[in-house]
């Protein structure tokens, strides 16, 4: 795979419209969250405006320039980034790291609900200021509720297409979009040149003590949403590079501010003129607009949130997909629909996120109520991923008093955050920490109850059983089960296998094979690793491999075998297995058969009651997510089911006694 460092102008357009889309649908509600949270225009002073673009200035510069362009890119996995690449980064570094990378995973994906919500909904509200569309509605948000419902539909529907085809689209768009919020912030800003001076940090300090901020330090909350799409720019980097991010922020930055600098120009000559005090839900971002714009510039708002919510979604499909990958999730069915790398679909996730998304929309009705649950949970996944940095400096060498020195500033103003933003806990906050409560749940059952599995197995040495496997294999009282009995191993440590395995082979009915199989996948830290290790402990007729898959890599397993076996069979290591009946001509590999050992918890396992109700759940959720079959691409192979009782611990001595003088009763 080419590696994507270089920098080119088509990769620069496809950063814009992956990477930025959801900091640069920003503009669309940060000012109007901020104008409503202290109570309107009417209670607004010059100073106020312009400590609010202080902040935001300040906030862009040190949380997305500072910590994630140019500190957090740099901690990339062959080139993939996110919170789960990191801890696969760290987690040498102690197995507790698993905890902060699952929090910050599922705070991730909670607000990934969110977003499409929050910016849909506000760009379609600007609807109300085309007079045409006020007079046949006025103020009704019924209507703004359907076609936000509407276009969600149309978003959602359009995911099992992939993004290669729209994502080309997307670049260019974006990259108008950005000049357009540039162009419109200069031509407020070219009338009050007075507001550059936010750019001072003394008015971002001012303001957090001034009389007129009615919130204090909460404001902080409303200020945040500037730089949610920090974490999603980080999260997208494997989709165009690091170097491509390094060379488009600088204008992506430069638009934004003049962008919020126009609406404070606005929001200036507002105070001045006491005209818009009464007014409810008021726009500054709509309103800098000249009016023949408006119709142009709602339009404009609504695609570019569009693909916001677009590189969200392809973000938690990603993210789900790499929480599989690491044991964190249960197995989803996974569809990759683009040719281009590490792009996938998941049906089930993509289902989920819209009726939730849909249901937001519904429950909230507008906008401003939505922008108190936004920004909540991703403090948490910011907070953890400054954490996780702490681990990547120390490790890449850093002194450790830099390491630290770095990472307590960030965590100290994202802690600040985070308290400002938990204000919004009982205003629609309470929506995303369930949500990632919900999922955080999922994870931790499915982490444990791994633990549990691995703590407990019981396995034995395959050398041990090869005479009775050789015996077997050469039995002609016993029909031939399969030419190929293929076993799917969890886990294979040198010969060591799970005892069930062999339990099937020898124990059950007997099967009798040219070739036992026993194939394990291992999942690597790098994305896109493919290679294979094959081990037949000195026979012809039992063979170890080992597939060794990045977390992106899909896992149909039957392809890989089928591969391995004609290494194996070019290379003189396995026997032709010539079929006698066969649609193909001169067939040199034969019939397969997979066996798949499902698990059924017994009676008889010795676990605490939590550790009961934990591997009950776990094998709960396992009934009912994507089959194993269709996990390793098996639908169309020969599949034989067993289930096995999953016996944890000792088995007791079951206090059974024999009657004495039985028969002397009679």
């Amino acid at each position: 795979m080419k590696k994507k460092g270089k920098a080119s102008a088509a990769g620069l357009l496809v950063a814009m419209g992956v990477v930025y889309g959801d900091i640069g649908t920003s503009p669309l509600y940060v000012m109007k969250a901020i104008v409503e949270g202290n109570g309107g225009i009417g209670t607004l002073d010059k100073n106020f405006v312009f400590g609010t673009v202080s902040l935001i200035f300040w906030t862009l510069t040190f949380l997305t320039t500072v910590k994630y362009v140019l500190i957090a890119l740099n901690a990339d996995n062959h080139g993939e980034g996110g919170i789960f690449s990191l801890y696969t980064l760290v987690r040498k570094n102690g197995k507790f790291l698993i905890i902060p990378a699952m929090i910050g995973g599922a705070a991730l994906l909670a607000d990934g609900v969110l977003t499409p919500a929050v910016t849909v909904t506000t760009a379609v509200e600007g609807l109300r200021g085309i007079p045409a569309f006020y007079q046949l509605f006025g103020m009704d948000q019924s209507i703004i509720i359907y076609i936000t419902l509407g276009i969600l539909l149309l978003l959602f529907g359009l995911q099992r297409f992939g993004t290669d085809v729209v994502g080309k689209a997307f670049g260019p768009a974006m990259f108008c979009w950005f000049s357009f919020l540039g162009l419109v912030g200069i031509m407020n800003f070219g009338q009050d040149l007075s507001v550059i001076r936010a750019l001072n940090p003394i008015y971002a300090v001012r303001l957090l003590f001034n009389p007129e901020n009615r919130l204090g330090i909460l404001i902080l909350g409303n200020i945040f949403l500037a730089t949610t799409g920090a974490e999603a720019l980080y999260s997208d980097m494997g989709h165009v590079g690091k170097r491509n991010i390094h060379l488009s922020w600088p204008y992506v930055k430069i638009c934004l501010i003049l962008n919020y600098l126009g609406q404070a120009a606005w929001l200036n000559r507002a105070i001045d003129s006491g005209k818009y005090t009464e007014v409810e839900n008021l726009n500054p971002f709509f309103m800098i607009l000249p009016e023949s714009w408006l119709i142009f510039g709602v339009f404009f708002a609504t695609i570019a949130a569009i693909i916001a919510s677009q590189a969200l979604l392809s973000g938690s499909f990603t993210l789900v997909s790499e929480a599989i990958k690491l044991h964190f999730l249960p197995r989803l069915k996974l569809v990759y629909p683009g040719t281009s790398i590490g792009q996938v679909y998941i049906p089930t996730v993509n289902f989920i996120l819209w009726i939730v998304c849909s249901l937001i929309v519904i429950t909230f009705r507008t906008s401003s109520h939505m922008e108190a649950a936004y920004g909540l949970s991703i403090t948490v996944t910011m907070l953890m991923t400054t954490f996780l940095l702490y681990f990547y400096l120390i490790q890449s060498k850093r002194s450790k008093v830099l390491a630290i020195v770095i990472t307590s500033f960030f965590a100290v103003i994202e802690t600040i955050f985070f308290i400002s933003s938990a204000a919004k806990f009982f205003h629609g906050g309470f929506v995303a920490v369930i949500m990632a409560l919900m999922i955080l749940f999922l994870m931790s059952v499915w982490q444990w109850g791994n633990v549990i599995e691995e703590r407990e197995s019981v396995e034995v040495d395959l050398k041990d059983f090869i005479p009775q496997l050789q015996k077997l294999h050469l039995d002609p009282t016993v029909p031939i089960f399969q030419t190929n009995v293929v076993f799917l191993v969890p886990r294979m440590d040198g010969d060591l296998i799970g005892k069930q395995f062999l339990y099937s082979i020898l124990d059950k009915k007997p099967k009798r094979a040219k070739v036992y199989w026993f194939l394990n996948v291992v999942v690597t830290d790098e994305p896109y690793t493919q290679e294979f290790t094959v081990d037949m402990m000195g026979t012809d007729f039992v063979v170890k491999v080992q597939l060794f898959l990045g977390f992106r890599v899909s896992q149909e397993v039957n392809v890989y075998l089928r591969q391995i076996i004609q290494d194996l069979m070019q290379d003189g290591r396995l026997e032709k297995q010539p079929q006698r009946y066969s649609i193909i001509p001169n067939r040199e590999i034969g019939d397969f058969q997979f066996v798949l050992i499902q698990e059924s918890l017994s009676n008889d396992s010795e676990l605490s009651h939590w550790e009961r109700q934990v591997m009950q759940t776990k094998l709960f959720i396992k009934k009912h997510t994507t089959s194993p079959e269709n996990w390793f691409g098996l639908e169309y192979s020969e599949i034989k089911r067993e289930t096995v009782p999953l016996v944890i611990g000792k088995k007791p001595r079951i206090p059974l006694r024999e009657r004495e003088n039985f028969h002397s009763h009679h």
